[in-house]
């Protein structure tokens, strides 16, 4: 069983602190222009031996698999089963489940819901990961970049708005069947994205993951089925209308669900209402090309470090009025001191690199 409460002040109004009443106002917002906002994450996350480091000081993946590999009687394959069956019993949906790229890396996708409802779900998924790790001996981790040499656990993001039944995203008379609503939205995405990342991406290990390459984006573009961009338009499926949707590649498995899905939605809606211009896709892999080649097509980075992400966040009047100023002031604040705390660290690779040559 599992519940979930909003948070009222004594006198029984919303309070401005609670994570859900954040996304609450986002989707009525939505809901006041005839929209409703739909979610399909990927979920990734690592299963390691315990929390113990080797002695490289590196954790240490329950399997060496690869993408899409079955290892049997291996200890990801049983714990899919697992934690499947568990969601399931839980009344939450799965629609895929895999083994990713790296070691004892593993996906499971939830099938599409309300993003309230998901982001819910979310919050449980994570409970029950963690569970059935623990009841299997092993540890599960959704820190974004665990591993330097393999690929970071991302929470790749399906969207759609629909206006009652149809789709408001689908046009079948459209490039890549993308309605005016989806490009402007898209675009209000691609306007506010490094402002947003710090909440989407909220861990100074997460720019280890948007800049340690494993196909995380690094750069603010679109591009139908390009995996390198920011955000990708899948393909299209014929005689599947109402599955039109957009993906947003940067957010990872440890970003909060509900700041993160108000701000995407208000991001999104704010290119609808001020009809921002869709700029040219990319159909090149981004990674490949170089800063000149970059400047010259108009992709700009994402921001770089937790540090660049808070100055982006801090200058955000989309993101005050989103989060509302109490939540605004204790994200900033919070994240502040993360980042004071991280960057008064001695690393291991400076003491490697520094401590007998200097």
């Amino acid at each position: 069983a599992r519940m979930f409460c909003d948070i009222q002040t004594p006198d029984g109004q919303p309070a401005a602190a609670d994570p859900r009443n954040v996304l609450r106002r986002a989707l009525a917002k939505a809901s006041d222009r005839g929209f409703s906002f739909y979610i399909h994450p990927e979920i990734e996350f690592y299963l390691l031996k315990s929390t113990q480091l080797d002695a490289k000081g590196e954790p240490v993946p329950v399997d060496n698999a690869g993408y899409f590999d079955n290892v049997p009687g291996g200890t990801a394959h049983d714990f899919r089963r697992r934690a499947v069956s568990m969601l399931e019993q839980l009344g939450i949906s799965v629609e895929f489940s895999h083994h990713e790229g790296g070691p004892g890396q593993n996906e499971i996708d939830l099938r599409y819901a309300d993003a309230l409802t998901m982001a819910d779900n979310i919050m449980t998924f994570r409970t029950v990961i963690k569970e059935v790790a623990i009841e299997q001996g092993v540890y599960a981790t959704f820190m974004p970049k665990p591993f330097t040499q393999h690929p970071g656990s991302g929470m790749h993001t399906h969207m759609s708005l629909f206006e009652g039944d149809t789709n408001a995203f689908f046009d079948p008379s459209s490039q890549y069947h993308l309605s005016k609503t989806a490009k402007h939205f898209i675009a209000g995405l691609l306007k506010h994205a490094p402002e947003i990342t710090a909440v989407t991406n909220q861990y100074v290990n997460s720019y280890k993951r948007l800049w340690g390459g494993g196909e995380a984006p690094s750069f603010v573009c679109w591009g139908h089925n390009n995996r390198s961009a920011l955000i990708r338009v899948p393909l299209y499926k014929p005689d599947k209308g109402n599955s039109s949707r957009i993906e947003y590649r940067a957010i990872d498995s440890a970003a909060n669900p509900y700041l993160a899905y108000a701000l995407l939605l208000n991001a999104g809606l704010k290119g609808i209402e001020e009809e921002y211009q869709l700029p040219a896709e990319t159909e090149d892999n981004v990674w490949s090309l170089n800063d000149a080649e970059r400047r010259a097509m108009g992709i700009q980075p994402l921001p770089q470090s937790l540090d660049h992400a808070i100055r982006k966040l801090e200058e955000s009047e989309l993101v005050a009025e989103t989060l509302g100023e109490e939540v605004f002031s204790y994200v900033l604040a919070n994240k502040r001191r993360e980042w004071s705390e991280y960057r008064s660290q001695v690393t291991p690779f400076e003491l490697k690199q520094n401590l007998e040559t200097l």
